[in-house]
């Protein structure tokens, strides 16, 4: 059997963290077992599904590098198949339709909770003939459901669930507009595209037990289900905005990579080991499903972002480069420059130990291509204030006499520098920092001077000691 999964997100908003992990979580169980994975929009509500919402899946999905097989299926393109289906079963005899009105359907529920009975319909046109049928009213479709026995899940996350037919109600399957409903459509779909697994949150299970009953109904074999538990905050209750529940859109602008967010919804809620850092590779060779556990995981903005730091500093320095420079000459107003490029890539290695996110490491990186005269922050100031200024102009004298411009020489010329003067190395170098990168912290100082280069590093120290 080939392994067939699917993600079928409805377009009604952007990929959020939730719907990031369903979607990875059958990715990787596909191309674990040499599968394929496919992309359904469940578009049916036509008044809250929205071209952005799509496209926004779309690049939420490519940004997380889950490229799905096949052509991306619009569930709203398949009404004629699930209306078949219908026919099929109105034909059959185990589907009829209900000509009740909304009122009665509120009087059935408010007799149902004041008699202590569970609020569902009451199947009272479950064997009316149509003949029964009262005119001007467009009738709904529903399924006739078993109401003997038990439903039974072997599911492959939560176990063996059951619950008693006779607990659920004749579902709705055409509305009265003749517009199929959501159980149906994902049953059809589903069957249709050969779905051999199901992997989706566990607030599903409910329409789970509802949906075997279509396939009963149908004769079809059921996909294998796997309902995984919902992420919840860092305090345990329900994930919101507040927790950081953001589209993975705002995680990519907010400047975290891929391959951290990948590696962090892995483990939200699926453990293998020890190891804190997995790859995508080594993910697809190791996921199962037994490794889902049955909890809730939670979501935690701050270890998130201490992973993302940890892939920050692991990443090729080329790749950083490339992936600031957009932010970069927005600052700027146009493009980098080759030598404003060759700049960047020089000193991102000293940068990229610092940085939480990619915002965070153009951010500081800026200063090795700021326009002169670069400003200098409030302490960066104070620093020459103290009489830093009239420390550096002695150094900028002794710098000008260099033709050797790299680390060594610029640090043995420091040094010796402190030491002739008497002064401590912080006194001279703290002031330096400030007038070449603007600010009170920044990489080691012999460092940025090697990067910005001879000329760069003498027109600053000019620019602030003229």
């Amino acid at each position: 059997m080939t392994v067939i999964t699917r993600f079928a997100p409805s377009p009604t908003g952007f990929l959020h963290i939730g719907g990031a992990r369903t979607a990875l979580f059958n990715w990787l169980f596909a191309r674990h077992h040499n599968g394929k994975f496919l992309l359904r929009i469940e578009d049916t509500d036509r008044k809250r599904s929205t071209y952005e919402a799509v496209e926004a899946i779309y690049d939420g999905i490519k940004w997380l590098g889950l490229e799905w097989d096949g052509d991306v299926v619009s569930q709203f393109s398949r009404v004629a198949e699930h209306k078949k289906v219908v026919e099929q079963l109105l034909d059959e005899g185990k589907a009829y339709k209900c000509y009740s009105t909304p009122e009665e359907l509120t009087e059935m529920r408010e007799i149902a909770k004041a008699e202590g009975r569970p609020i569902r319909y009451n199947g009272y046109w479950r064997d009316k003939s149509d003949s029964d049928a009262p005119s001007g009213i467009n009738p709904v479709i529903r399924l006739k459901a078993s109401q003997k026995g038990e439903t039974i899940i072997t599911d492959l996350v939560q176990g063996e669930v059951k619950v008693a037919n006779d607990q659920m109600d004749d579902m709705v399957l055409i509305r009265g507009d003749g517009t199929p409903t959501y159980m149906l459509a994902v049953v059809v779909d589903d069957h249709d595209m050969g779905i051999t697994h199901v992997i989706r949150g566990d607030d599903h299970l409910t329409n789970t037990f509802r949906q075997y009953q279509i396939y009963a109904a149908l004769g079809w074999d059921t996909p294998i289900f796997s309902h995984i538990p919902l992420i919840h905050g860092a305090d345990g209750t329900k994930l919101s905005k507040r927790h950081g529940a953001l589209g993975v859109d705002a995680y990519r602008d907010d400047g975290y990579l891929p391959e951290s967010m990948q590696n962090y919804l892995l483990r939200l809620g699926w453990s293998h080991g020890d190891d804190k850092i997995i790859s995508i590779e080594q993910a697809t060779k190791l996921f199962d499903l037994k490794g889902v556990g049955k909890s809730p995981s939670r979501f935690d903005i701050a270890k998130l972002t201490s992973l993302n730091a940890q892939y920050l500093r692991e990443t090729n320095s080329v790749k950083l480069a490339v992936l600031i420079e957009p932010a970069l000459g927005a600052r700027l107003g146009r493009d980098l420059t080759n030598k404003e490029k060759s700049r960047i890539l020089r000193g991102i290695d000293g940068l990229k130990v610092r940085a939480k996110t990619v915002v965070e490491l153009a951010n500081s990186a800026f200063f090795y291509i700021e326009p002169r005269p670069i400003k200098l922050n409030d302490k960066a100031m104070k620093s020459l204030d103290l009489g830093g200024a009239d420390k550096v102009t002695a150094l900028r004298d002794t710098l000008y006499s260099l033709s050797d411009w790299t680390h060594d020489v610029l640090e043995k010329t420091i040094l010796d520098l402190a030491e002739a003067k008497g002064i401590k190395l912080g006194e001279l170098a703290q002031p330096l920092r400030a007038i070449l990168s603007g600010s009170n912290t920044s990489p080691g100082i012999y460092n940025i001077m090697e990067v910005l280069g001879r000329d760069e590093t003498l027109g600053r120290l000019n620019d602030v000691l003229k």
